[in-house]
């Protein structure tokens, strides 16, 4: 079986406020790769997509520090990158998908590594 190019695939940018949490998305999604950058908080993603044309799928948490929730960062992202796909994560709230923009997921907390290539694997096909 041929892989797929690699440099076809999709940029995710991961929001996670959780060092160990971020780190372990990101290596899932390296291993089965994607590449990936990162972003502490919502300021940091914000930042991150004004100066990166490539991204094309962001998986945030829900609970981050500062002014802007991982849900309001998927409504802002939405309104102002609208091709962006977006999965939003919890642990501690359940999310219905009208809490979410249009095409949005919800990925509940805790996720094994097959549910968040999953999610992304389908939010990429535009499933």
């Amino acid at each position: 079986m041929q892989l797929e190019d690699a440099s076809k695939w999709p940029v995710v940018l991961v929001v996670e406020d959780d060092e160990l949490l971020r780190w372990s998305a990101m290596i899932v999604l390296e291993d089965s790769g994607y590449s990936v950058l990162e972003a502490s908080d919502a300021g940091e993603a914000l930042t991150t997509l004004e100066q990166r044309a490539d991204v094309r799928i962001i998986f945030t948490d829900v609970q981050m520090p500062g002014a802007i929730d991982g849900v309001r960062l998927a409504h802002l992202v939405s309104q102002r990158w609208p091709l962006l796909k977006i999965i939003v994560t919890s642990g501690r709230m359940r999310l219905h998908q009208d809490d979410l923009p249009k095409g949005g997921v919800y990925l509940m907390k805790p996720y094994s590594a097959t549910e968040l290539t999953t999610a992304v694997y389908e939010v990429r096909a535009g499933g």
